[in-house]
């Protein structure tokens, strides 16, 4: 499907492209094809797919999974991709947002025979945050998941310590998982050609789990962390004081846990590896 045809399409059904939204639809057939294999989807799997689009992505999810539950925000697209009867039988369009649907208990119902079930997502830069973090929580349920983002937002994934886009999301996702880049995209390949680089990760949970699931831990350790990098320029112990106070009831029996550690008391988050934060965490819990 050409950016001629995405047009054309569009055009057909009185639609734009809702900047709002975050659309850019993928108008490359080829390269759909080469990010459902980058993805990993087999014939036995089960795909829970975020962000239908045009149906592009949504089409060569199909020719390889057993089954596709796509979920898309806007009716209007909802109502064209239904009237043209453009999606295989495989595949179930729902008509709604992602962000509060009940993912879990999908996938839960799809896992119940023991299927695969896998999930894929083209998240624009505005709901990219709250998407990632929510699909960490189903990790214990999907084989892996794959995703389109933005690069400066695929960069915070895959940061180092100590790096401009080391924050709170690369540390929940470097104790939770492991993150690969797969492929990276030019505006190119999507209509409207948005004037960012495009990245495509997968990102399995990891073998040996670091967190305990007891007491919600990744709930906590996320409380601390984003506390910790809610004042960049300030010092750890300084950032926790502003940004969550109620954890911190001793300030100084945190700066001398940091100078036992080896650490500099003065020392900022983003200086702090992520079993470091993990062991922060723990001492304040």
């Amino acid at each position: 499907m050409s950016a001629a045809e995405v047009r054309a399409f569009l055009e057909r059904h009185g639609l734009l492209a809702n900047r709002n939204l975050g659309q850019n639809f993928l108008c490359d057939d080829t390269v759909a094809a080469r990010l459902v294999e980058l993805a990993g989807v087999g014939s036995d799997d089960v795909v829970v797919e975020i962000g239908t689009g045009l149906g592009i992505l949504t089409r060569a999810l199909a020719a390889r999974a057993s089954r596709v539950v796509t979920f898309e925000i806007d009716s209007g697209l909802v109502r064209a991709l239904r009237q043209e009867g453009r999606l295989p039988e495989t595949v179930e369009l729902r008509h709604e947002d992602a962000l509060k649907a009940d993912l879990l208990g999908l996938v839960k119902s799809v896992k119940s025979d023991n299927t695969p079930v896998r999930l894929v997502a083209n998240l624009p830069y505005s709901v990219s945050g709250p998407m990632l973090r929510r699909i960490l929580d189903l990790r214990g349920d999907l084989e892996d998941w794959s995703v389109m983002l933005q690069r400066e937002v695929a960069l915070r994934l895959l940061a180092a310590p100590g790096s401009r886009d080391y924050g709170s999301l690369t540390v929940l996702h470097a104790l939770t998982v492991s993150v690969t880049k797969q492929m990276e995209l030019s505006g190119g390949c999507f209509f409207p050609a948005p004037k960012v680089r495009s990245m495509f990760l997968r990102i399995r949970p990891l073998s040996e789990p670091r967190l305990e699931d007891a007491g919600d831990e990744l709930a906590w350790l996320e409380r601390v962390v984003r506390a910790a990098f809610s004042q960049r320029r300030k010092t750890l112990v300084n950032s926790l004081r502003g940004g969550a106070p109620e954890l911190l009831a001793d300030p100084e029996a945190i700066a001398s846990w940091l100078e036992q550690g080896g650490l500099d008391r003065r020392a900022r988050a983003e200086s702090l590896a992520p079993d470091q934060l993990l062991a922060l965490a723990r001492k304040l819990r």
